[in-house]
């Protein structure tokens, strides 16, 4: 299963939601409760009307959306909370997740102006000009809709955090007149250990293992910290670490609960192991590798030397039989005369 569909399966449950926007809203206290959360449709589609008239359908797609409903002062509260889940640094993130929310105003609109029709069709009210032109009218309010983005990499977040950020102009003059979109980012690199701490669900162990996952000791030593915590992580949690970190983590296919612990701990086992096995075979195939070339050189040079004597021993024959002194028989071959003689005068002798 790829690693953006096990994120957002992950986000999908409403503790883990709930934990995100605690964190990001409320620092950390636990105001929003799963059971206040409502599924909503991720399906993004708002009706802006063209020039003539026409509607233009825009339809965006969201990770997660969520509705939040309280009762604040006596009356029912209501905000939409949307996560989007990122494996990779995302340069437009600003305007794209500005883009939703823009989206899910103007779907609220459209759905106001669409419920009014009916009234004015059933002439329950009249609606003043300025009310007719929008459809929206003067009591009309919106939903808020607040859009967060998690990133599950290792890397340091080095997209921009605001639109100003991506815009060519640094004139204060005219960025006096933009409003400004701020991304609303969770990245565990940028955070400090006491930050994630205040998540308390399993993304509290997600959040860490990403964070130092390219660090083997701070790993080792954050989880020590951490120990119980990430002795009983559950298991959609390890799946997500194991998707977004690539690590080549070992646990049972089945069951509630993973030991974060044992299976780093067998991983890494695994993997002196395995170095371990390819130095020895590096190292035994050098070895051979050596012994071939040197015993392929020695080879080759005895038999340079050994061709070299036979044609030597030709030579010197012919050499005698042509009528030649053995002295400069020997002279010319290169050997000393002791040795020409035995292979003229004892040529099936022992010095043969």
């Amino acid at each position: 299963m790829k690693a953006d569909t096990i994120t957002k399966e992950y986000l999908s449950d409403t503790s883990i939601f709930a934990d995100v926007f605690n964190y990001y809203i409320y620092n950390g206290e636990q105001v929003i409760r799963g059971e206040q959360l409502e599924e909503c449709d991720p399906t993004a589609i708002a009706l802006p009307y063209g020039a003539d008239g026409a509607a233009v359908p825009v339809q965006k797609f969201r990770d997660v959306q969520k509705m939040y409903t309280a009762k604040t002062d006596g009356k029912l509260e209501y905000i939409l909370y949307g996560l989007e889940s990122q494996a990779g640094i995302h340069y437009a993130a600003p305007v794209k997740n500005h883009l939703y929310d823009a989206i899910e105003y103007a779907s609220q609109v459209e759905e106001a102006a669409r419920s009014h029709r009916k009234t004015v069709k059933q002439k329950e009210r009249k609606p003043t000009s300025g009310e007719f032109l929008s459809g929206f009218w003067k009591g009309d309010r919106l939903i808020p809709s607040i859009t967060v983005m998690i990133y599950f990499g290792a890397e340091k977040w080095d997209g921009p955090l605001s639109l100003f950020e991506m815009l060519e102009t640094e004139d204060p003059r005219i960025l006096s007149f933009i409003d400004n979109f701020h991304l609303r980012l969770i990245a565990p690199e940028q955070m400090t250990n006491e930050e994630i701490m205040k998540f308390q669900t399993s993304l509290r162990e997600v959040l860490l293992f990403i964070k130092y996952s390219k660090d083997k000791d701070q790993l080792k030593q954050i989880m020590k910290m951490n120990e119980k915590r990430f002795r009983e992580v559950e298991r959609r949690a390890a799946d997500v670490i194991k998707a977004v970190t690539n690590a080549d983590l070992r646990y049972e296919e089945s069951g509630g609960e993973v030991d974060m612990c044992q299976a780093l701990q067998e991983m890494q086992m695994e993997a002196e192991a395995k170095g371990m096995a390819e130095g020895q075979t590096q190292g035994l195939a050098k070895g051979l590798s050596q012994g071939l070339s040197q015993g392929l050189s020695q080879g080759l040079k005895q038999g340079l030397e050994q061709g070299k004597l036979i044609q030597s021993k030709e030579i010197a024959k012919n050499f005698y039989r042509l009528g030649l002194d053995v002295e400069q028989i020997a002279q010319g071959v290169g050997y000393d005369v002791e040795t020409v003689k035995g292979w003229i005068i004892y040529p099936n002798g022992s010095q043969n």
